[in-house]
């Protein structure tokens, strides 16, 4: 995800709040950087305050639907009028959130916006007797609630997701993680083995030497 907001307190609480519930989340405090990152990373969402300053929003915008398809956007701003939520629409963002908005309600429409930035997947993910249902925020192996913390979760999802695609460690970090991540780190590694604990036996996770993780 991508945070564009020029209220910095506001942008950082967004992107803890979008963190807190498993998202990699990047922040730009103006259009100009905006368009900088987008130009380098696919997004699955840009969270786009309308009123920018170096970049108006409607310009950034116009720019990611001018990349391609992919990418969703929600579109904030302060106005909340009919006409203006028309006209956020009509320049191409997918959904529309006036402020004051519930963190709620934020949520869930990123959530929306992810789902239909990927492959149209089950509402419920699940490979053999590991269940994961991203919605509710709950997985089960063999009928028994996992205890998860958020970035092992988002591990899981994206595993499950993946369909028996074989997972780069490279491509978990970017998807999963933020760019403030040392992409040196061990942090997949350790997120695994912690993920494979947790899951218990028979191990679920297979590494592929050279090639990355696949469930």
């Amino acid at each position: 995800m991508l945070v564009v907001e020029d209220q910095v307190e506001l942008a950082d609480s967004v992107a803890r709040v979008l963190r807190r519930e498993g998202m990699a989340v990047d922040v730009s405090y103006d259009g100009r950087d905006a368009l900088d990152r987008t130009s380098l990373t696919d997004y699955d969402v840009v969270v786009l305050d309308r009123d920018l300053p170096e970049v108006h929003g409607d310009e950034v915008c116009a720019a990611l639907i001018e990349k391609g398809p992919r990418t969703r956007i929600l579109m904030l701003t302060a106005s909340g009028t009919i006409a203006d939520r028309v006209e956020g629409l009509s320049l191409g963002a997918d959904d529309y959130l006036p402020k004051p908005f519930a963190y709620a309600e934020l949520i869930a429409r990123v959530r929306a916006l992810a789902r239909r930035a990927q492959p149209a997947l089950p509402p419920v993910l699940a490979r053999g007797d590991v269940r994961l249902d991203p919605a509710q925020r709950t997985a089960f192996r063999a009928g028994a609630r996992l205890a998860l913390s958020p970035k092992e979760f988002a591990v899981l999802e994206y595993l499950l997701g993946a369909q028996g695609r074989v997972v780069p460690a490279e491509e978990l970090l970017e998807r999963v993680w933020d760019e403030a991540t040392d992409p040196f780190t061990t942090t997949v590694k350790a997120t695994i083995n912690r993920l494979r604990s947790k899951l218990g036996a028979p191990p679920v996770i297979e590494t592929v030497p050279r090639g990355g993780y696949r469930i």
